[in-house]
């Protein structure tokens, strides 16, 4: 299953982020971990923390017409069948 989402801003990004994150099973201390960077600084980007390069890339998309989309593949987790209880099947 794929997710897709508009990004028009620094808060809609990082929300998707969060939501792929999430949807890995991984903490931000991991996610940090796994890209060297910071928890803080992917706390920062989840939450949409705004900087001079992403205000400026949203302002050029914008004024160019450019729509920006993100999408995650989701797979949901399998449940595995249960058996029906003795006596009752």
């Amino acid at each position: 299953m794929k997710i897709k989402g508009r990004v028009d801003s620094p808060e809609r990004l990082g929300m998707l982020l969060q939501q792929g994150r999430a949807l890995r099973g991984i903490s931000q201390r991991e996610l940090a971990a796994e890209l060297g960077l910071s928890q803080r600084y992917i706390h920062e980007i989840e939450t949409g923390k705004h900087s001079k390069f992403a205000d400026r890339l949203f302002a050029m998309a914008r004024a160019t017409n450019v729509d920006l989309f993100g999408e995650l593949d989701y797979e949901p987790p399998v449940v595995p069948a249960t058996d029906p209880e003795p006596g009752h099947g």
